[in-house]
């Protein structure tokens, strides 16, 4: 049954099961769409509030699609889904799952599933962030020079082809191994597997089950950023919120870092469209019914299921795999404008997050720890303090969060909580959030203001197109540090450090 009809009859029932404990908060109780399981917290304060539910669903009901409200609700009627379903401030529509939306089912729950809608097409995109020793006095009259190198040395846009070599047999052991493939291939530092979540390398894989149109599709692909809303960002520390979490980082007011953003390419967008097709079949032979056909899904248990959690496993070590090799021509692009080693310059790692991933882990789920399968799309992992999974020179602090901006403004270093374990999943926002589909972006934004603006601002920025430059624009955006103030006020994350961007390159 799809909830779209259920959604535009029942318009004026909505408020019926909207409640607002806080400012910060919206539930959704059981009843709201047809065999809702478990409620729904969507974590939003007053303007992105309104820019979510009311806003949204008058542009939804002359779209037909479907609001985004309803698409955390019909997360919630999943097969084994234990609650709460829950909204973070970036949330808007997806494929599926809405885009800033976590879901956990209970492992102990023989009909729990797996649903590649609640981790996305592009399996494991995430944000690195790499510091230096330089502050923004050492870059001086060479901010254009740095932008060019990094453009040079990045393959970028839709369709991009990697600049280091890759066999069909190194693929498929990169697919194995992760990190641990570039740290032997001599594109990633020992140390830098160890600030990465899930130390760079998703164990429970098999590359035989991914198939080979997955495999021809991400082989030229190893080392490039891609398009839309991926990006590779020089950005220096403009205000420090914890110093003594920013200094456990290493980071420092005016130190000058780098971001990226890229994720598993054109091999995790496969590995995902061809699971759906399987999902199908599986759905009707064990009589799995969901209010949305995007919401495709598979026991846990059965082949379908562990083979598309053995293949999303791939995709996430091809996706550290790439944003290693990217940080290995960051490193050189840095190397050839200062003229020196990547290591005399302080190139580390800082963190390494994930966004569209589904992972088994244990919370706490009435009052009992329990194992879950918790899916993140357009969210990120938040763990507190003293969770055994952090590096042990972060246990004090909690896992550092990356959250990107849009193009032009600031991006946030955050830390996770214990306020997140218990109240979100042990998640948080990922990014600023959509606010403008792409096409009204285009439509209704001139890009002449838009460079105009990054001039004014002091922001050197290279671009593929200027079609990605209006979708890309501030205005398509939520306000990035409303959306850091509503998590950071709900507690389920601390304000470490706001980045402002110096150069941009994007796809």
């Amino acid at each position: 049954m799809s909830s779209v009809g259920l959604a535009y009859r029942n318009v004026s029932r909505w408020q019926d099961f909207f409640s607002e404990p806080t400012p910060n908060e919206v539930h959704i109780a059981k009843g709201f769409v047809a065999g809702q399981k478990v409620g729904v917290k969507a974590f939003l304060s007053g303007g992105l509030r309104n820019a979510t539910i009311m806003h949204e669903l008058a542009e939804n009901r002359r779209s037909r699609l479907i609001p985004t409200m309803v698409q955390l609700a019909n997360a919630a009627s999943l097969p084994g889904v234990c609650g709460p379903v829950i909204g973070l401030p970036d949330l808007h529509c997806g494929y599926g799952f809405a885009i800033g939306s976590v879901a956990a089912v209970d492992c102990s729950n023989p009909d729990a599933v797996v649903s590649p809608g609640g981790v996305g097409f592009d399996i494991n995109c995430g944000i690195r962030l790499i510091k230096t020793n330089l502050f923004k006095s050492d870059l001086k009259d060479k901010t254009e020079q740095l932008v060019q190198s990094l453009y040079d040395h990045i393959p970028v846009g839709l369709g991009s082809m990697g600049v280091l070599p890759t066999s069909m047999e190194a693929l498929t052991k990169a697919l194995e191994l992760g990190m641990d493939w570039s740290l032997r291939e001599g594109q990633a530092w020992a140390e830098d597997k160890e600030h990465c979540e899930e130390f760079g390398r998703f164990l429970d894989v098999d590359p035989s089950v991914c198939s080979v149109r997955a495999k021809k599709r991400g082989m030229p692909q190893m080392g490039t950023l891609g398009a839309g809303n991926h990006f590779a960002e020089v950005q220096t520390v403009d205000k420090v919120f914890d110093k003594f979490a920013a200094k456990r980082m290493g980071l420092d007011n005016d130190q000058v870092v780098i971001m990226v953003h890229s994720g598993s390419r054109g091999f995790g967008h496969q590995i995902a469209t061809d699971s759906l097709v399987e999902l199908e079949k599986s759905m009707a032979r064990d009589g799995i019914r969901v209010n949305d056909e995007q919401l495709a899904c598979a026991k846990i248990t059965s082949p379908e299921g562990q083979k598309y959690l053995k293949g999303m496993g791939c995709a996430m070590n091809y996706a550290w795999v790439n944003r290693s090799a990217i940080t290995f021509l960051v490193r050189q692009a840095f190397s050839k404008v200062f003229d020196a080693p990547a290591d005399d310059l302080d190139m580390h790692v800082v963190y390494d997050v994930s966004h569209n991933v589904a992972k088994f882990e244990e919370h706490m789920v009435d009052g009992r720890p329990k194992r879950v399968l918790v899916h993140r799309k357009g969210a990120t992992r938040a763990f507190g303090p003293n969770h055994p999974e952090l590096p042990v020179d972060y246990q004090c602090i909690g896992q550092p969060v990356i959250l990107g901006g849009s193009m032009g403004t600031a991006s946030w270093l955050l830390t996770g909580t214990e306020g997140a374990m218990q109240n979100s999943w042990g998640s948080t926002c990922h990014g600023a959030g959509r606010e403008l589909a792409r096409n009204a972006a285009r439509n209704g934004i001139d890009h002449t203001s838009v460079l105009t603006d990054l001039q004014s601002q002091g922001i050197s920025c290279r671009l593929s197109s200027t079609k990605l430059l209006l979708e890309e624009a501030p205005e398509a955006y939520k306000n990035v540090d409303e959306v850091v103030e509503t998590c950071h006020t709900s507690g389920i994350c601390k304000k470490t450090a706001r980045l402002k961007p110096l150069c941009v390159i994007k796809g």
